[in-house]
């Protein structure tokens, strides 16, 4: 067995020439319908993920592979790729808002709440286990396009209102980062998280745009209101984004809060201490924190301990949005100042304002040490 790493193989075009094939792993395929190519060719320490083997290739297939078949699942649990609004709510009309309740993802969330979020089925567990192993893997191959310090997250609240200011500040700060080349982070779902990549879609548009869009979505302030998910897609329908991308990172623990259709491309988890750890950890170029609950509240110290032990290999900027927030209502911020001042805490980056143009600017000026 090699020492190095697999080579990922994610579509049947990029399946190697090679007679002999070596050392790779394949994702989700279907090789059924290249029968024809796999006549002269053998297979030795390689990994099948999930794919559909047809019995031509069995005797081509040695001992020194690792077959793992599909599960049946209503997901897909060896998936090569991430989702999208289109994948994640295939089936939905915004025309009809009913179609919401048999589109992907609430099929999937149907399944994971009968089967038991916290479930003892060792098949349930497996599946979603290698589900989020693969989206794991799919957000490692998304954010490796961007330099490191060119990933920033933004954390928030949920219960954030499209018509608070808050709300607005989020929306600025991420359109013009996203238009200096950052990718835009969050938890993919509404509230600040929606504010995040609201901001990402409209990158590259106008302030009459923009402010078009604000209209179109002011009739339902949060998720619980209706027309919240059918406004997102029809500011999508209007303003497409062909250029500019966002990365929202869901989880089907919080099922009942439906995901952004803003985020272009979407990391959905089972396991929501997984997807806590992508949002942190990815964001190299930095987190900015908004007002939120205990959730954010978690996701900060979260943060302060990976930035103190630089588990990543270094420390990034730690911003809060909200003096009065984040000093009086929630008033972590002082105390990470002390626990920095008394050397509890080492390598935070810390900074607070309610000016989003700073904010912008402290993202900006950051690079990774060398």
């Amino acid at each position: 067995m090699s020492d190095f790493p697999y080579k990922e193989i994610e579509s049947l075009e990029a399946i190697p020439e090679d007679t002999h094939i070596v050392h790779c792993a394949f994702q989700s395929l279907d090789f059924r319908s290249i029968r024809y190519r796999l006549v002269d060719k053998s297979f030795s320490d390689c990994l099948f993920l999930g794919c559909i083997i047809p019995k031509e290739m069995d005797e081509k297939i040695d001992l020194s592979c690792l077959v793992l078949p599909k599960l049946g699942m209503p997901y897909k649990a060896f998936t090569n790729s991430l989702y999208t609004p289109e994948t994640l709510y295939e089936g939905y009309d915004p025309a009809d808002p009913a179609t919401f309740a048999d589109c992907f993802d609430s099929r999937i969330y149907r399944e994971y709440v009968s089967r038991g979020k916290y479930t003892q089925d060792i098949r349930e567990t497996l599946g979603r286990t290698i589900h989020d192993h693969s989206i794991t893997d799919a957000v490692s191959d998304f954010v490796g396009r961007y330099e490191k310090h060119n990933v920033v997250s933004i954390m928030g609240g949920h219960a954030m209102k499209r018509s608070d200011e808050e709300y607005m500040k989020i929306v600025r700060i991420s359109k013009k980062l996203t238009e200096n080349g950052k990718l835009m982070v969050s938890g993919g779902g509404p509230g600040a998280m929606e504010a995040t990549h609201f901001g990402a879609w409209m990158a590259g548009r106008s302030e009459e745009e923009l402010a078009d869009a604000v209209r179109m979505l002011s009739h339902a302030e949060t998720f619980r209101d209706r027309g919240w998910l059918e406004s997102a897609f029809a500011v999508c329908e209007k303003y497409p984004q062909i250029r500019f991308r966002s990365l929202g990172i869901p989880t089907w623990l919080y099922g009942h809060e439906p995901s952004t259709p803003f985020a272009t491309d979407i990391a959905k988890f089972f396991d929501n201490s997984l997807r806590e750890n992508q949002i942190i950890s990815v964001a190299m170029g930095g987190i900015i924190f908004t007002p939120g609950s205990a959730g954010t509240v978690r996701e900060i110290f979260q943060d302060a301990e990976q930035n103190h032990y630089r588990t990543l290999g270094h420390e990034s900027p730690m911003v809060f949005l909200g003096t009065s927030f984040y000093r009086k209502e929630v008033p972590v911020y002082g105390f990470l100042q002390q626990m920095l001042n008394h050397e509890r805490y080492k390598h935070l980056l810390l900074s607070i304002t309610d000016d989003e143009n700073l904010i912008i600017k402290t993202i900006m000026d950051f690079r990774l040490e060398q």
